[in-house]
C-alpha cells in the first residue's frame, strides 16, 4: 500500500523508544545531567520573563519540576510523559504523547518540552498542536537534542563501518540544525520565534561511560529502520576513535515562541515608514561634522 503523500516518514519507532525511556526509568536520575541543565535554562528564562502563568503543562520534566521557583510565576502546573515511570510523583500527571496532545485548545498559558520533541516523526504538527492548546500570547519553550549532538561519535563509527564493511548504517538519530528547528516554529505559527544554542562538552574516560549515559537517558537507537548488525572489528576501530578524541559534545537548542495574540507588536509593513534612512543618515554625517559644535 503506498503512503499517504501527506503522512510525514516514520524515522523513529516511538513505542520502542517510550519502551526503553520506561525501562531505564529507575536509573534516569543518575544520568540526567543534560536534563538537569536544560531545566535550569527553562528556570532562569520564565524568572527573567516576569510574568504569571496560571495554568502550565511540562513534558519530560519528570522531578525536575522541583527546580521551579515562585519567580517563575507557574501558578498550577500539570506534568506529561509518554514513559509512566518518567512522571513525578506529585499530582496532576498523566501519560501523554508530545505528538498527539490530548489538551483542550486554548486551555494553557505554558508548555514546556525538555529533551523529548528531538525524537518526533511530524516535528511542525507536534509544535502547531502546542500553539493550539496555547491560550492568546501564551508561552512556549522546548529544548532539543542539535544536529550536532554526539557528531565526532557519529563520524567515528560511519568512518570505521565505511572502511571494516565498504558500506555503513544509520546508527544514531539525525537531529535537525538549529536554522531548520527555528524556520519549524514558524511553520507551528508561532510568533515572535526565536531558537538559541547551548554546547555541552563532556570528556569521557571511555566510550562504555557515554553509552550508559545515552542508556541511562533512554535515548539508544529508537530509529524505525533498525541498522544491520555492526562487524565487531568497525565497533572496535570506531571506540578506539572515540576514546582517542576529543570532547563528546552534546548541542541543546532551546525553541521559543508565543502564541498570536493582538496586543504583540507587529513588524511595519514594506513602504510604511516615515521617514528616509537615507535621510537620516545625512542627518547624522551634518551633525558629526569635523569642526562642528554640538549645543548640550
Amino acid at each position: 500500500m503506498m503512503q499517504n503523500d501527506q503522512t510525514p516518514p516514520q524515522i523513529f519507532d516511538r513505542r520502542r523508544r517510550r519502551a526503553r525511556r520506561e525501562a531505564r526509568a529507575p536509573h534516569f536520575p543518575k544520568h540526567d545531567f543534560l536534563h538537569r541543565r536544560a531545566m535550569l535554562d527553562v528556570v532562569d528564562r520564565l524568572e527573567t520573563t516576569k510574568r504569571s502563568f496560571p495554568k502550565a503543562a511540562f513534558f519530560g520534566c519528570g522531578e525536575l519540576i522541583n527546580e521551579l521557583t515562585p519567580a517563575c510565576g507557574v501558578e498550577w502546573l500539570a506534568s506529561f510523559d509518554d514513559a509512566p515511570s518518567r512522571l513525578p510523583r506529585k499530582p496532576s500527571r498523566a501519560v501523554m504523547d508530545d505528538e498527539a496532545l490530548a489538551l483542550a485548545p486554548g486551555s494553557l498559558d505554558l508548555i514546556v518540552s525538555v529533551l523529548t520533541l528531538h525524537a518526533a516523526n511530524d516535528l511542525v504538527g507536534a509544535l502547531a498542536q502546542a500553539r493550539m492548546a496555547l491560550k492568546p500570547d501564551g508561552l512556549f519553550i522546548a529544548t532539543i537534542f542539535g544536529g550536532d549532538t554526539l557528531a565526532d561519535a557519529k563520524r567515528a563509527f560511519l568512518d570505521a563501518e565505511i572502511e571494516i564493511s565498504g558500506g555503513a548504517s544509520m546508527r544514531f538519530a539525525p537531529f535537525g540544525h538549529i536554522k531548520d528547528l527555528g524556520a519549524a516554529l514558524q511553520r507551528a505559527g508561532f510568533a515572535m520565534p526565536v531558537a538559541d544554542v547551548d554546547v555541552v562538552s563532556v570528556e569521557y574516560r571511555s566510550a562504555r561511560n557515554m553509552f550508559a549515559d545515552l542508556r541511562g537517558m533512554g535515548e539508544t537507537n529508537a530509529l524505525a529502520r533498525r541498522p544491520r548488525p555492526l562487524a565487531r572489528r568497525a565497533a572496535a576501530r570506531a571506540i578506539t576513535a572515540i576514546e582517542g578524541g576529543a570532547e563528546t559534545r552534546f548541542e541543546l537548542i532551546t525553541l521559543t515562541g508565543w502564541a498570536p495574540a493582538a496586543s504583540q507588536p507587529r513588524p511595519l509593513q514594506p513602504g510604511s515608514a516615515r521617514h528616509s534612512l537615507a535621510a537620516a543618515i545625512a542627518d547624522m554625517s551634518v551633525q558629526n561634522a569635523p569642526g562642528k559644535d554640538i549645543k548640550q
